[in-house]
């Protein structure tokens, strides 16, 4: 006996209808189909709208931004298709009379059916990952690679279910062909495997965050990590291009990642500049007592006097002595200055390295490197402080008689050959 539904009973009740309607038997089919399609739409549009107004109205209430990113993931949507694919499997029995062709087209609202499955929970999943990810201790986690993960997961079974449906045989024979084709897919998603092992290793053990500031020099990279997936990690570079790295490269490849530097509040500048040797030299006690008279220099002129006369006095040197021992140069109070100018400064972090100090001499001079931090990581302030503590310190070289070591560009040497010859 046959199984009456009220679908059922609403589709017969449209044959019955069209029959006194005087439609014939060759047109009843077509017409009974446009009805019940048309009427099967305005169900799903009004289940679609009402269930959308519902999650609105629950939203406003409760304030849960759950409702609103259900919303968002088009919810209502996928809930709408089970609708009619609820519909469409209780009326294809009496609108196709051919049972075989019957079949056929219900297999494929059966696989039709395994999708939305997999659409609703990866809406519902996707929500519950947004609401972690508005928390401030999850707002970096790469949350995109975690939504790929259940993806492929979820596909995977999908995947077993449309071969159940198609074949009519269990998930083992499935699984029992994939075993048999393992290494061709192995070779087909490498890249698929290598990311996501990739992504699991970067999410366990934080090695890159979104929002963190990255240089891969192989890739050209250096800006903020916008986004962490499966198969690339996208950058966006400073000049606002943005560099796509494949994600397994973060983990077989060096980079550079300066979340270190933001998280501890500053930012080390390291500048160096070369002096001419020759104008490095010792002072006399005249020359010293003149110097003695800025403040920021008397304290260490006094001391280096002190303990430069105990280390001579046990060499046996004095004033008349062809070797002069230890003495005071114009770089030592130059380099002194420059220590007294990094310390007084409140814009450069203390409790960090802080100093200036001769490096070996080249061919250019000899460097002094300025190395300190700034108590800022934003990169405007950062330029700003460098630069006022670098021409503060190019400014004071002449009190000190020291020269910047420049190399003369061609027309410099033509201007100066011109100029003596004139002379």
């Amino acid at each position: 006996m046959q199984e009456y539904s009220p679908i059922r009973f609403f589709t017969l009740k449209i044959y019955s209808f069209l029959r006194s309607l005087g439609v014939s038997e060759e047109w009843i089919n077509i017409t009974a189909i446009i009805v019940i399609i048309a009427v099967a739409i305005i169900l799903v549009t009004v289940f679609k709208k009402v269930t959308n107004y519902s999650l609105e109205k629950i939203y406003s209430v409760t304030k849960f931004s759950i409702f609103d990113h259900l919303i968002k993931n088009k919810i209502s949507n996928y809930l709408a298709y089970i609708l009619s694919y609820v519909l469409f499997v209780n009326i294809v029995p009496d609108l196709i009379f051919k049972k075989h062709i019957s079949r056929i087209i219900l297999k494929f609202a059966d696989i039709f059916f395994v999708f939305v499955m997999i659409w609703i929970i990866m809406s519902i999943i996707k929500s519950f990952l947004n609401v972690l990810a508005e928390r401030s201790t999850l707002k970096n986690r790469p949350m995109k690679s975690y939504i790929q993960i259940i993806e492929i997961i979820l596909y995977i079974f999908g995947a077993v279910a449309i071969f159940s449906i198609v074949t009519g045989k269990s998930a083992t024979v499935f699984f029992t062909a994939m075993g048999a084709a393992s290494a061709i897919l192995m070779l087909m998603f490498k890249d698929t495997i290598m990311g996501f092992v990739g992504s699991i290793q970067i999410s366990t053990n934080r090695i890159v965050l979104i929002g963190d500031w990255i240089t891969m020099n192989k890739y050209g990279a250096d800006g903020t990590v916008e986004e962490i997936n499966l198969s690339t990690v996208k950058v966006r570079n400073f000049d606002k291009t943005i560099t796509t790295i494949p994600t397994y490269s973060l983990i077989s490849d060096s980079f550079q990642n300066w979340r270190g530097m933001q998280e501890s509040g500053g930012r080390r500048v390291k500048r160096s500049f070369y002096v001419k040797q020759r104008d490095i030299k010792l002072l006399s006690e005249s020359e010293l007592d003149e110097y003695e008279k800025e403040p920021i220099l008397s304290e260490f002129i006094k001391e280096k006097r002190k303990h430069y006369a105990k280390i001579n006095n046990h060499l046996k040197v004095n004033e008349t002595s062809k070797l002069r021992g230890y003495h005071i140069t114009n770089c030592d109070l130059f380099l002194s200055y420059i220590n007294s100018l990094l310390k007084c400064n409140p814009e450069i972090r203390q409790d960090y390295t802080c100093m200036a100090r001769q490096m070996a001499p080249t061919s250019s001079g000899i460097p002094i490197e300025l190395y300190f931090f700034t108590n800022t990581v934003q990169w405007i302030e950062y330029e700003r402080i460098s630069a006022e503590v670098l021409n503060q310190v190019y400014y004071s070289l002449d009190y000190f008689k020291l020269e910047i070591f420049e190399v003369t560009a061609g027309n410099d040497s033509l201007n100066v050959n011109l100029s003596t010859t004139k002379n």
